[in-house]
């Protein structure tokens, strides 16, 4: 739909969401979006309608929007990659399976001075990291000190044999651990300490539980892009998705070397990524090489969203040649793009979440407050090419009126 002054807006968009380490999957996702979607219509008042989610098939799932102002309208394919069966199934893995690989995590961190590199791309992911293996470690101890005061209890009081009172301790240990899950799970220990071992083969390039949906989003990109059925095609990796997605696109690259030729504007979007936090291993490999393929890859636009208030990113960071990576003069991406959690949000609220980790996180794929440069409801509904929202977020904001109107020149 041509604006006056001749600028060409998005009419049709195709988003492919690559999500982090969630078991919520594909209905907790639309669930969120459906919300924030809501909270976007205060700040613009547009003709909108979400479709239902519809679940395509065990990889996939969609809802489709429409949103519109007065002089345009942007039909979104918004499709979800669904690796929710996978993740819930590692996180419902018994414990006795799950602790030794993410202590094995912890150690691997230590012993190849990987944590020490995390702090050094970032102070405040390496805090936060610290903190949740601290908790697997404070739970572990927890349960250990309940376990050894029942056992010197019982040895102390009840007359029974040394093996007994062991047996009773050990027994009264593995209780307390048990007793503590559910607080573990409302403080993501599980969720997070389940992650990062099986992001460790993947980062590697050794066989993991990621492979299958890496390979299968790539088909589906190459689909998309051969379609041509959207003038853009955006492959949003937030948080965890942020390792995954480059390596999707690379994928894609791989089946077809046109990708990016085919008429639809092809963009990587990693906001809040924290790739870098398994960049930095010495061993990683593969997410090098996915990282140099999209960084020299001149029809991709990369463009990586940084918040200094998001402790689970990586803000005012390389993300190609701070984690080793040389491009040479061949490199072309990524664009990034620092945002404002502060410009986005009412102060109150801000001032309430600053500290929660995760809502801060989230922010990045949530609507906001008042309007601003970065509004992931604008990035995947909006008339407007993610690219010019990166470049020049300020200068696109002035171009709306009040009522949503674009204007090519800004008023």
């Amino acid at each position: 739909m041509p604006a006056s002054g001749g600028d060409t807006l998005i009419r049709r968009r195709h988003v492919i969401y690559v999500e982090g380490y969630d078991p919520q999957g594909a209905e907790g996702y639309y669930r969120l979006f459906s919300r924030s979607f809501g909270r976007f219509l205060k700040n613009w008042p547009i003709e909108s309608k979400i479709g239902d989610l519809q679940i395509d098939s065990d990889d996939f799932a969609h809802w489709d929007v429409a949103a519109a102002g007065p002089n345009w309208r942007v039909e979104t394919r918004y499709e979800f990659l669904r690796q929710e069966r996978m993740i819930r199934a590692n996180m419902a893995k018994p414990m006795w399976r799950q602790v030794p690989h993410a202590l094995g995590w912890i150690l691997n961190y230590l012993y190849t001075g990987t944590l020490f590199r995390v702090y050094r791309a970032s102070l405040r992911y390496g805090l936060a990291l610290t903190h949740f293996q601290l908790l697997l470690l404070h739970w572990l101890a927890a349960s250990a000190l309940g376990g050894w005061l029942v056992g010197f209890l019982v040895a102390r009081l009840v007359p029974l044999p040394a093996f007994l009172a062991l047996l009773i301790g050990l027994g009264a240990a593995v209780g307390a651990f048990v007793l503590l899950r559910p607080l573990a799970d409302k403080w993501f220990v599980v969720q997070i300490n389940s992650h990062w071992p099986h992001l460790l083969p993947f980062c590697r390039g050794e066989p993991s539980c990621f492979d299958h949906f890496v390979e299968a989003c790539a088909q589906r990109l190459v689909e998309a892009a051969r379609g041509r059925t959207a003038e853009e095609i955006v492959v949003v990796g937030h948080s965890g998705g942020g390792v995954l997605a480059p390596a999707v696109v690379r994928r894609a690259l791989e089946i077809d070397a046109s990708l990016g030729a085919y008429g639809p504007r092809v963009v990587l979007l990693t906001p809040g990524s924290l790739m870098p936090g398994i960049g930095v291993h010495r061993h990683a490999s593969r997410v090098r090489a996915d990282v140099h393929r999209v960084a020299i890859e001149p029809s991709i636009l990369w463009i990586d969203a940084q918040a200094r208030a998001d402790w689970l990113n990586f803000y005012d960071f390389d993300p190609v040649s701070g984690i080793g990576v040389d491009a040479g003069t061949a490199r072309c991406n990524p664009l990034i793009w620092r945002v404002r959690l502060r410009d986005m949000l009412a102060r109150e609220f801000y001032r309430k979440i600053r500290f929660n980790l995760f809502r801060t996180h989230y922010q990045f794929i949530m609507a906001n407050d008042m309007r601003a440069p970065y509004e992931y409801m604008m990035l995947v509904c909006g008339p407007l090419p993610v690219e010019q929202w990166a470049r020049n977020g300020v200068e696109m904001l002035k171009r709306f009126a009040p009522d949503a109107t674009y204007n090519p020149v800004a008023a």
